[in-house]
């Protein structure tokens, strides 16, 4: 690659970079026009130097000792959450997994989304972003967030007796925290809890 090339100069670009940061056209116009960068982008994916997110948007590799992956999925999705204004969270089967309720393991990770649908890629990983509704994504990062979509994930039926484990398994902080958050929660799901939290 030519030193002076606009691909090399990309490169070193990303090469300061943090970890999941995003690469796409507007914040590379300092180095080269609209269409050249496209192409010098596009370019540098057909070769996996970059990979490839999604339409426009491009991250680094990450380069180990023992060779190269792709860059935490948590981290890009950071990035992509703020480049986007969306709310990014783990769905359901995630969460219930996470707080111990399933053992099922999802092929493709699967996140929830204030914004559209979509489909993302980390080289060979496929990764799915679902839109939900907003109550669905309350409390991003919290437990009380986790234990709400992980209930919506295993159903009606089952709400009880998972609520039964949640308290069993988490701190009573986190239980009280739950219970916090109840206005942002259908029926089905604070009639129990409700219940629960009333008889101590």
């Amino acid at each position: 690659m030519n030193a002076t090339s606009l691909p090399h100069r990309i490169m070193n670009h990303a090469a300061v970079l943090p970890e999941g940061a995003l690469l796409f056209p507007a914040t590379l116009l300092h180095l080269g026009n609209r269409a050249a960068v496209d192409q010098a982008l596009s370019r540098l994916a057909r070769s996996g130097r970059l990979l490839r997110i999604c339409q426009g948007i491009y991250a680094l590799p990450v380069e180990t000792r023992f060779g190269q992956r792709s860059p935490s999925v948590e981290k890009v999705l950071a990035s992509l959450s703020e480049l986007w204004g969306e709310t990014i969270v783990p769905s359901g089967g995630a969460s219930a997994n996470a707080l111990g309720l399933t053992t099922q393991m999802q092929v493709h990770p699967v996140y929830l989304t204030s914004g559209a649908s979509r489909t993302l890629r980390f080289g060979r990983q496929v990764v799915r972003l679902h839109h939900a509704p907003r109550w669905q994504l309350a409390a991003p990062n919290r437990f009380a967030g986790a234990a709400i979509r992980a209930l919506v994930w295993l159903g009606p039926q089952a709400v009880e007796e998972n609520l039964e484990a949640i308290r069993r398994t988490v701190p009573a902080s986190d239980f009280d925290e739950l219970g916090n958050a109840r206005h942002r929660m259908p029926e089905w799901i604070t009639k129990p809890l409700n219940a629960m939290l009333a008889h101590g």
